[in-house]
């Protein structure tokens, strides 16, 4: 399906991305999201593509799953809720806290070896009550602990040094951008710092949504497979309790989904179609009705993600329209012979 020749790095310009999602209030456009989509069919094929899929660019967190996959194959033991917390983004609940606690433990380290930035925890509602308590920022409320965590174990599994996981020189940042090239099919265009410390590696969306594909379709047992059994398994683990990226695991069976911050959501179906996402100007309100409009493109049954299609703009207090993917990306007519 795939070719294991690398391409090119992605080029580094301006993207041109078109428009993927409307804002519509009383009838009348209010205001327009610009984005880039892409969609891959089972072959690995582009069946639909909008805006600028070949650009580099910074996944963010969508690009945890593979990471994931790299500290695995290099040694990384942990399975099941614990090896979905290494992909995750967490809420920052007592069970994502205990859950990297418990990663740490076994590489025999403490919240003192994380190189992460203190933060509050990520998921609103378990931000305001950490707040009420008195609480302050911490390194494993910070939404990418889980990874941190994972990060070290390998680490101390290998007999790499702890202190400078993070540089992008370290054996375990090398490994990863190895299996970054690996899984997407391209070179990394450039390697800067994402928001949690670690580093973070442009490729194209085209590429996101290649790797997306590659995990899933990859055979029971291996690396890959691990790690998209972990996060449909245990989808709560890899967000929190009420987030969209779970609730449309949930929602479209056997489906791997991944968000990231500025925008960006990658999905992929057992049979290796897949979809990646990314919102120009970032907003989040835009990011899961393109998705799932991009996933009705793929084939998905549209009934299966009627609760995904848009959330509503209220004016005083009631619905007056709502943010909805443009027309570009309603399913395709179904072909008929001559």
């Amino acid at each position: 399906m795939y070719s294991s020749t690398l391409a090119d790095a992605p080029a580094i310009r301006e993207p041109l991305h078109a428009p993927v999602a409307r804002l519509v209030r009383g009838g009348i456009t209010e205001g327009v999201h610009y984005g880039s989509v892409v969609v891959l069919g089972a072959d690995g094929r582009v069946d639909f593509q909008l805006g600028d899929i070949e650009a580099a660019f910074y996944p963010r967190s969508a690009l945890k799953p593979v990471q994931a996959v790299a500290m695995v194959r290099a040694g990384l033991p942990l399975e099941g809720e614990l090896l979905s917390l290494a992909a995750a983004s967490h809420s920052g609940e007592e069970r994502h806290i205990a859950g990297t606690r418990r990663i740490l433990e076994l590489a025999g380290l403490t919240e003192d070896d994380l190189r992460n930035v203190p933060d509050l925890p990520f998921g609103p509602a378990v931000r305001d009550a950490w707040v009420r308590d008195g609480r302050e920022p911490s390194r494993l409320a910070q939404n990418c602990s889980g990874k941190h965590a994972a990060m070290l174990y390998t680490c101390k599994l290998n007999g790499w040094s702890l202190e400078d996981y993070l540089d992008p020189g370290h054996p375990l940042q090398k490994a990863i951008a190895e299996i970054v090239e690996d899984l997407t099919g391209q070179r990394v265009a450039r390697v800067t710092v994402d928001g949690c410390g670690a580093p973070l590696f442009s490729v194209s969306l085209h590429g996101l949504a290649r790797a997306a594909a590659r995990i899933v379709t990859a055979a029971p047992g291996t690396p890959e497979a691990r790690v998209a059994d972990a996060m449909r398994s245990h989808a709560e683990m890899a967000s929190g309790a009420g987030r969209d990226v779970a609730a449309l695991m949930a929602a479209v069976p056997g489906l791997l989904a991944k968000d990231g911050f500025e925008g960006v959501e990658v999905a992929a179906l057992p049979d290796g179609r897949a979809v990646a996402v990314k919102i120009a100007d970032g907003a989040n309100r835009a990011r899961i009705p393109v998705a799932a409009a991009a996933l009705a493109r793929a084939g998905v049954d549209p009934g299966l993600l009627t609760e995904f299609a848009g959330e509503p703009l209220l004016g005083g207090g009631s619905p007056v329209g709502s943010v909805r993917a443009v027309r570009a990306l309603d399913p395709a007519p179904p072909t008929t012979g001559a």
